[in-house]
Parts: C-alpha cells; structure tokens; sequence
C-alpha cells in the first residue's frame, strides 16, 4: 500500500514538472514570435519610408556574391605589380582570340554544308591575330586543310550527271494551303485540280527529292558567261562540284502575284516579312481577318532548307516569276487609284530585297500573261517594257524569261532568229524557259534555253510515268486530292 502511494507521488510531481516545462517551453514561443513581429514591423517600416523593397530572397545573397566578387577581383588586381597586371591583360586578350577562332572555324563549317568551301576557306583566311595571319595558327591551318580535303573529293554534278543539259528544272503553280475550299467543287475547283500542287504534295516532294539526293542550284551558276581570250562573251556550262551521288536540279514557281480570282478559295493572299526577319504568307480568312503563315513555297522551302542546309548549293533556292497585270507578290502594284500605291510599291521592294538575301531570284513571265510565240512582235515589246517599269522596276533587273502557258516564242530545235528574240536579248534576257515532260536544254553562246517539269496535279493524275524518276507517286499524292475530273 505504502509502496502505491510513493507511485502515485512520483507521478505527481512529474506531471507538475511536465506542465512547468510546456509552460516555460509557450513563453519561449511567444517572445521568439514578438520579437519576430517587431523586427519585421520595423524592416517594413524601413521599407516605407525608404520607398523599397527588402528583398531577403536568393537575389540578395547573388548580389553580395558579385559584390564581394568584384571587390576581391578589385583587391587581387590592386594588388598585382604593374607588369602582372599587364601581362594578365595579355593571357584575357590571348583567350579571347581562341574563342575569335574557335567561331570563325564554326561559320566556316556552316558554309560547307552548302557546299561552298572557297567561302568557308577565304573567311578562315581573312583572320589577323596578335601574331600575325591565318597561317601562324595551328587551328586555322587545319581547319583549312581539313575543308580542302573535303573539297577535293567533290564529284562534278555529283557524278549523277555528265552534263548540265541533263539536269531536272521543276515548276509550281501557288500551292493549295486549304483543300475544302480549292476542291470544293465550284467553278475554279477543276482548274486547282489539274494545275496546283498542294503543301501537303510539295513538302512530301522536297522531302523525297532529299532523300534521293538532290540538291537546289540556281541558273546562274547552272549556266555562266564568261568572256574568252578573245574579248567575245559567251554562256558556258558551270562547274558544280558535290558529293558523290547528289543530283542538281532547279525550282522555279509561276504566278507568284496571287490574283484576284483565287481569294477565298484556300491559297495565301501575298508575301509579307513576318516578326523574325523572314518572308511568309498572309491568308485571308472568312470572317476576313488575316493570319501568317507557310500557307506557299517561299516559308514552306525557306524552313526546309533551313533544317537541312545541304539541300541548297550555295545558298540557291528558286526563281520566283512574276506576270504584272494584277500587281507583284499580292500587292496591287499595277492600280495607281489605290489609296496603299506609293506604299505597296515600297513593300515590294522590301520584300523583294528580303527574298533575293535569302537565294531567291526573280524572273519575268511576262506583263500580260499571253503566248508569245502567237502574239505579234509590237505586243511582246509594249508587254515586256510595261512588265521592266511596273515590275522591274520593283523587284529589280533580271535576265530571266520563263515563257507564258511554256510556249517558246519559237518552234526551232536551232538557233534562235526571230525578231522576238532579238529584241528580247536587248532587252537583257539570256536565260529562257519553256515546258516539257522531260528535261533538255540548248547552251549557245548567246543565250540559254531550258525546259521545265510541271509537278501539278494533271501530271501526277493523268501522266504518272512522266515523275517515275523523280519520286513514288503514291507517297506523294495528297489523299484529299480529288480524282482526275477532266
């Protein structure tokens, strides 16, 4: 018994001890957190009167890292000997340089995707450092080597071709973007279907091209002219180097005025520099408000090229051929009434200047759009010189003429000797391209006449054949294309 009640004592006293230590243990807490409240009453205040924000975040302690960082830099350097100080400029001055080099051999190999190795060797060349030219940096030097090497091993036209009169030049028409409304069966529907070739189509075209490996060249270099030992120009066929098994081949897209027609019925309703510098599209919708995109060729092979830069040789992408009767590029450059003239004039210069920067080139497809082989010589030279101060004008000179409907101004398998031609070489034109199933072309000294392969839907629907070497149709045709209706 006695024994119970000394228990029953001891849990007394703990229980009281217990209850003294919570007790002293919540006066703690409630001076810990009056103290807290009034040092952060006062910092707020503080933050008040000062008109600032105390910020107790991570920023603070970045802050007084920099600070402390700079302040320690500041004592190391003060610190330092006049010539330490000096030759710690040097060693700054000497990694800067490396890191000048390191770049310059990274734009070099950027050039070379492209195929342009002289480029890519000259701008290695152009380097100056502290002790001297290119030719005293180990770096410089084998990075040149190692492009020439590349070089060397280049194939002419990739040994896929022994001439350029073999080579492929491809043409479109404005891409379909929206196939419910090209192929919605109205009046135009048949027309869509027979001459357009859908995004859809001509990513999947370009795709498969790359694949097999062909690769974009430009006319100019396709053809150059030159003058010989005896003062005489002439055209002459360009040396096109590539790698083994690549296939050069030239684009070319018609029409690239978006007529009044075709609003409303899926395509993009002009050119336009988007945000970030480039060239895209505007399509109208139905409500009538515009929105930006790769709705046609131009953004669609920009982005593609962009992605795969070995696709381009030298920086080559197509030629963009321009009729002036309803205006250039979308703008309605040919109605001086309108109240935007003057300032659409300009912006076709703008965008025009945007698109030749990046490998465009532009081509003459006539004012009117009329067979020139039919019309007479008086119309062909009041076409062409309305089609030089409307358009030319504009876009700027060019000396290439891609024929209305393909029709050559002449039937001759020889030499060109017609009025019209005479008058069309006065006029500045050398390069001439008309339509075929296959490619052929005449290289004479004073000019250059080229076929171009449509790849429209009449060539895919009704003569398969004729694209067998190009691609697999069946990959290729868009399953929203209607069948042949014509």
């Amino acid at each position: 018994m006695a024994d119970r009640n000394r228990s029953r004592r001891r849990k007394k006293k703990s229980a009281k001890k217990l209850g003294v230590i919570l007790l002293l243990e919540l006066l703690l807490l409630i001076i810990i957190a009056g103290s807290y409240y009034i040092i952060s009453k006062n910092k707020k205040d503080d933050n008040n009167n000062t008109g600032k924000i105390v910020d107790n975040t991570q920023d603070n302690k970045d802050n007084k890292d920099k600070t402390d960082k700079k302040d320690n830099d500041d004592k190391e350097e003060e610190e330092l000997t006049p010539a330490e100080q000096e030759a710690l400029k040097e060693q700054e001055k000497l990694l800067q340089e490396i890191t000048e080099r390191e770049d310059l051999i990274k734009e070099a190999n950027m050039l070379k995707l492209s195929y342009d190795y002289d480029k890519a060797i000259d701008k290695i060349k152009t380097y100056k450092g502290i002790e001297g030219g290119y030719e005293l940096y180990p770096a410089l030097l084998t990075a040149i080597n190692d492009l020439q090497a590349e070089k060397d091993s280049l194939v002419l036209y990739g040994g896929s071709y022994s001439s350029v009169m073999q080579f492929n030049h491809i043409f479109f028409h404005s891409l379909v973007a929206d196939n419910s409304k090209a192929f919605d069966g109205d009046y135009d529907a048949k027309g869509y279907n027979m001459y357009m070739t859908t995004t859809y189509e001509f990513e999947k075209m370009m795709q498969s091209m790359y694949e097999d490996g062909y690769v974009l060249v430009s006319v100019h270099d396709l053809a150059k002219q030159i003058t010989d030992e005896n003062g005489k120009t002439k055209f002459v066929a360009g040396e096109i180097y590539l790698p083994a098994g690549k296939k050069p081949f030239v684009l070319s897209q018609d029409d690239v005025n978006y007529y009044d027609y075709m609003d409303g019925d899926g395509f993009a309703s002009r050119i336009v520099i988007g945000e970030d510098g480039k060239p895209t599209c505007e399509m109208i919708l139905d409500d009538g408000s515009l929105v930006r995109g790769a709705f046609d060729i131009v953004p669609i092979l920009d982005a593609f090229v962009e992605e795969h830069p070995d696709f381009s040789y030298r920086g080559a992408k197509g030629i963009l051929a321009l009729t002036g009767y309803e205006g250039s590029l979308g703008y309605r450059t040919d109605d001086p009434t309108s109240p935007t003239y003057e300032q659409d004039k300009e912006t076709v210069k703008e965008v025009a200047r945007v698109l030749k920067e990046g490998g465009w080139e532009f081509a003459s497809h006539s004012y009117n759009h009329r067979d020139m082989r039919e019309k007479s010589f008086d119309f062909i030279k009041k076409d062409t010189i309305r089609w030089q101060e409307e358009v030319g004008s504009l876009v700027g000179d060019t000396d290439i003429l891609i024929f209305p409907y393909g029709t050559d101004i002449e039937s001759t398998m020889g030499h060109y000797s017609s009025d019209k031609y005479a008058f069309l070489k006065e006029a500045g034109f050398n390069y001439y391209h008309g339509v075929d199933s296959k490619p052929w072309m005449h290289l004479k000294d004073d000019y250059v006449r080229m076929t171009r392969r449509p790849l429209d839907g009449q060539a895919m629907l009704e003569y398969p054949e004729r694209l067998q070497d190009l691609f697999n149709l069946e990959e290729i045709i868009d399953p929203e294309r209607p069948s042949k209706d014509w």
